[in-house]
Parts: C-alpha cells; structure tokens; sequence
C-alpha cells in the first residue's frame, strides 16, 4: 500500500496539520511516511498545501508531481491541482471554497460541506477533522484510533480537552463525504 495525497487550501484552514496529523498516524502504526509542507510567506490567508506519503515500503522520493488522492479546499488549489490526480484516483473538495467544481470524468470526484458542518458544531477549527474524516472513509490508510494518538503528540497539552470534539468531527466527515 502508498498513497500519495497533496492536501491544499488557504494558511489557516489547518492544511499542514491535516498532513501532519496523517504522517504522524502513519509513523504510529509503522510505516513509512513522507510530510512535506509548502506555502507562501503569507501563511494565514495565503496557498497553503502540504504532499503526505504513507506506505507499507521504503519512499523514494517526497516530491510527486501526481497525486492518488487530493483535498482540495479553495479554487485556486483546484485549478492547480486538479489535473495532477492520477487517472482513478480521489478529489474531494469543500463545497464552500469552490465556485467552480471539479470537471474531471477519470477521477472520482467527492463534496464534503464542511465548512457548514464546523458551523453547525459551533467550532471553525472542526472544520480540517470534518475533512480528514472524509478522507479516512475513502481511503482508511491509517486507523482513528492512530489518528487521536496523532492529535495527543501534534496538540499542544493545553488543548488536549478538545480531542474527543475532533474525534467527534473526524465521525462527522465520515458521515457527510458523497460522490459528486
């Protein structure tokens, strides 16, 4: 098993802590895992994206140019990141941040509204655990069990309280995700 996901959006949608979050699972279950962060030296409110690799084998490379799978969650990531996931492979984007969606026919294109689903929790910073919930359904390369121990090691102590509300999210994006 590998899998090759670019994670991108705006800084401050919790795009590299998603990716860090799923490396860190990874490496929790023993496998090899590649997390590479990229964004502008605007951060929050800039283009923020991040390439994770998890694998069963030794990573050659952390620089991919495709993508098995790609969560998109504003519209200039999906124009530029569109055409690089791999023919079969996964788009899911938030409905919220996207005025034009995916167009692809050879890729399997999924809508999460997690935006409005944070919302309704009355907690924006949900919103990238909604997301990864999303993911996990699709593609289950590492378990939730992993994933909280993720959370404990990439959370600061003080904001251990809020684990079983991203867990809570994480089950929520499990719930919402659906073909486009």
């Amino acid at each position: 098993m590998k899998e090759e996901i670019i994670i991108a959006g705006f800084g401050g949608q919790g795009v590299l802590s998603m990716g860090k979050i799923l490396a860190y699972s990874g490496l929790m279950e023993g496998k090899e895992v590649s997390w590479m962060p990229a964004y502008g030296p605007e951060q929050r409110g800039g283009t923020a994206n991040v390439t994770v690799i998890v694998s069963d084998e030794r990573i050659s490379s952390p620089i991919l140019s495709r993508y098995d799978a790609a969560i998109i969650l504003n519209q200039p990531s999906l124009e530029k990141f569109e055409s690089r996931v791999k023919p079969g492979g996964i788009l899911i984007f938030d409905g919220y941040g996207i005025i034009d969606p995916p167009t692809r026919k050879d890729i399997k294109v999924y809508r999460i509204d997690a935006m409005d689903a944070a919302n309704e929790m009355k907690n924006a910073k949900a919103f990238n655990m909604i997301v990864l919930g999303g993911l996990l359904k699709l593609l289950p390369i590492v378990s939730i069990d992993s994933v909280l121990k993720g959370l404990k090691k990439t959370l600061p102590e003080r904001h251990h309280h809020l684990i079983s509300m991203n867990e809570a999210a994480i089950q929520k994006g499990m719930e919402l995700i659906e073909q486009a």
